[in-house]
This record gives structure tokens, C-alpha cells and sequence, in this order.
């Protein structure tokens, strides 16, 4: 392992995933489930997205730039859609929200945060970053251990944030924001794959 590498790659992947769209879906997780679940499920989906990047992110590469990020507005726009919808429906009190969250399995927690964030990361700048570093540096091992580093802890703050303010704020609220924020991010993923389609 070259501690170099590793620096470089936490370096370059913490400032792109912190203002991302995971952040924003960590966040939310959080506000529905117990803290460690949801990063448990959160970081093993970036342990398998880094792995995969590092592996073969070359490959991602070689795909269709309007495929990639037409399923990324897609599934950004069914995101918004239910975050919204689960804002309206349940105008729940706080306390029922806590039950809610504590009521969920451990391992049903930590699946839906994996199966979120493992969907969400597709094509995303810090997995395109980490398969070019990988690409460049031909050091899989130290660029992976740098990467997955850098996501763990943007997912770690997220989470941890997340409880925060869903103890807080209206849950309804966090859920209508985050709708918004999904939405946003379906628009651009849309604006994108016309660009690549012209």
C-alpha cells in the first residue's frame, strides 16, 4: 500500500461526495432509521462501489453517457416522488416516528440503506474519480482504501447529522426538503442525458 496514493484519493473524493446527492440520501435514511444500521448498509454499499470503481470503472466508462445518466433521472425522480409522498401521508407525531424507527430490524435497516445508496452511486463523480485514480495510479488496493475512507466519513457525518435533525425538525419537513433536493438532481441528471443525446 503507497500512503501516498491513499492521501490523494481521500483528498480527491471527500470534496466531491460532500456536497452530493448521497450526502442528501444518507441524510434521509437517518431520519427514518436508527444511526448504525444506516451506516452500516450506507458504507458497505460504498465498500462495493469503490471496489467495483477500482475493478473495473474502466468499464463504466465505455457505456453511454445518456444511459447512465437517464437512469440516474429516473431513479432520482422515483425518489423525489416517494419522499414526497411519504411527507404528505404520514403526518405522524414525533413520538410515533421514534417507534417507527425503533420497530425496524437492524438488518432491514441496514438493507434498504444499502440497496439506496448501492443505486444511487452509479456514474457518480467520486466513483468516476476513483476508477481514473485507479486507472493512473495502478494501485488498486491504495487508491480503494483511500476512497471508501473518504465516503465513510461524509456518510458518517450525514447519518449522524440525520439523528440530529430528526429529533429536532418535522420529519415531513426533512422528507419534503429532500424531495426537492431529489428533484433537482433529476432535472440535471435529464438535462445531461439530452446533452449527450445531441
Amino acid at each position: 500500500m503507497i500512503w501516498s496514493v491513499v492521501l490523494a484519493a481521500f483528498v480527491l473524493v471527500l470534496p466531491v461526495e460532500l456536497p452530493d446527492k448521497t450526502l442528501f440520501a444518507s441524510l434521509v435514511l437517518a431520519t427514518r432509521f436508527p444511526p448504525l444500521p444506516v451506516f452500516v448498509g450506507v458504507g458497505t454499499a460504498f465498500g462495493l462501489q469503490v471496489a467495483i470503481a477500482v475493478t473495473a470503472g474502466s468499464l463504466l466508462s465505455l457505456l453511454p453517457e445518456a444511459l447512465v445518466t437517464g437512469v440516474v433521472a429516473l431513479l432520482f425522480l422515483v425518489g423525489a416522488v416517494i419522499l414526497w409522498r411519504s411527507a404528505t401521508a404520514g403526518a405522524e407525531d414525533a413520538g410515533a416516528a421514534a417507534d417507527a424507527r425503533e420497530r425496524t430490524s437492524f438488518l432491514r435497516a441496514a438493507a434498504i440503506s444499502f440497496g439506496v445508496l448501492f443505486a444511487a452511486e452509479w456514474g457518480d463523480l467520486s466513483q468516476l474519480a476513483t476508477a481514473g485514480l485507479a486507472a493512473r495510479y495502478e494501485e488498486p488496493l491504495s487508491v480503494f482504501v483511500g476512497a471508501w475512507a473518504a465516503l465513510l466519513v461524509v456518510s458518517g457525518l450525514a447519518v449522524f447529522l440525520g439523528k440530529k435533525l430528526a429529533d429536532r425538525l418535522p420529519i415531513p419537513l426533512i422528507r419534503r426538503v429532500a424531495a426537492g433536493l431529489f428533484l433537482v438532481f433529476a432535472v440535471v441528471a435529464a438535462v445531461e442525458t439530452v446533452r449527450a443525446l445531441t
